[in-house]
């Protein structure tokens, strides 16, 4: 079992200084997403096919997925849904080995109302263009009860799906049947416990998977289909609605999005870092200038973010609001 704690003390004061990066030609790197229709970025992925182009959709109900080039910030594709009912909540997006987009419509804000959620599932398209793509659509419920979960991982080799719940307290990671069927439903099982979860990523070698908060990241070694003991911290940037995290499909970096209008997205170098709770992690190696725990302002100018929690009467100072795990 595993339990999670929260930095914090009888009070807390959190202070970014972030300095603008220079925006930059070259792929995978830093981007703002320009289309102001995108105001609810909830899931990023990197294409398998268009190398520096990610997927991403809004948080509503709308059958809608955008294709972002990194280089530029412009929606290259929109990808209409055919062949799925209304979604209700879409919150992750995920490629698989078979070249699929995975998209999870499995937010449930009332735990317990739906008493299943949806998969839905296409062949990436081979060219950029807005189209109308046919897609599966997979019904989901959970061995333990409906539950709400922002993070939808396929692993890269076994093409098996995995969901994380988001729970203030003890999330789970649940593992799909080895392959989705559109004829019945589709039983996920927990098999380990996670902390507050907004989204998760499998490296491309399919040996790590990092999980993301609100205010930290994780990452984890995976062997044999089960989260391994070595939980280390990440260098995740500080973001208004941290909502998102996809690795490159080099697996050289993780980008990091959030959600609003003209929404930016961070990429963290990978890096080698110490097991989360043990210290300090390494500083990631940025594309931008912003210090660990800042986002790289969209602008030209840079930007100072100051972010003030008071808890009570004494202070302490965190940076970037750091999430710390403990496994007991």
């Amino acid at each position: 079992m595993r339990s999670f704690l929260y930095a914090s003390g009888a009070a807390a004061l959190v202070l970014l200084c972030a300095a603008a990066p220079a925006g930059a030609a070259e792929a995978d790197r830093d981007f703002t997403i320009k289309d102001s229709r995108i105001t609810e970025s909830s899931g990023l992925a990197a294409s398998h096919a268009h190398p520096g182009v990610y997927w991403t959709h809004n948080d509503q109900d709308a059958p809608l997925i955008y294709g972002i080039d990194s280089r530029t910030g412009e929606t290259v594709a929109t990808l209409t849904m055919k062949g799925v009912g209304t979604p209700r909540d879409m919150e992750a997006i995920s490629v698989g080995p078979d070249g699929d987009i995975y998209v999870g419509d499995i937010g449930d804000n009332r735990d317990g109302t739906w008493d299943h959620v949806w998969i839905y599932r296409f062949p990436e398209p081979r060219t950029l263009k807005d189209q109308t793509v046919q897609a599966k659509q997979y019904d989901v419920k959970y061995a333990d009860g409906p539950r709400n979960a922002e993070a939808l991982m396929v692993h890269p080799k076994t093409g098996r799906v995995y969901i994380a719940s988001k729970n203030e307290d003890t999330g789970g990671l649940y593992e799909g049947p080895e392959r989705l069927s559109s004829a019945g439903t589709n039983v996920f099982r927990r098999v380990d416990d996670v902390p507050w979860v907004t989204d998760g990523a499998f490296s491309p070698d399919g040996d790590r998977l990092v999980l993301r908060g609100y205010f930290s990241a994780t990452s984890y070694t995976w062997k044999d289909g089960r989260l391994g003991d070595d939980g280390a911290s990440v260098g995740a940037p500080f973001q208004g609605q941290a909502e998102s995290v996809t690795y490159t499909k080099d697996g050289s970096a993780l980008m990091f999005g959030s959600e609003g209008k003209q929404s930016r997205v961070v990429r963290v170098d990978v890096t080698e870092r110490a097991p989360a709770g043990s210290g300090p992690a390494p500083a990631p190696s940025k594309s931008g200038s912003a210090a660990p725990g800042g986002t790289g302002d969209p602008g030209e100018q840079g930007s100072f973010t100051l972010g003030v929690i008071v808890l009570g009467a004494a202070t302490a100072l965190v940076l970037g609001g750091k999430r710390l795990l403990r496994r007991d």
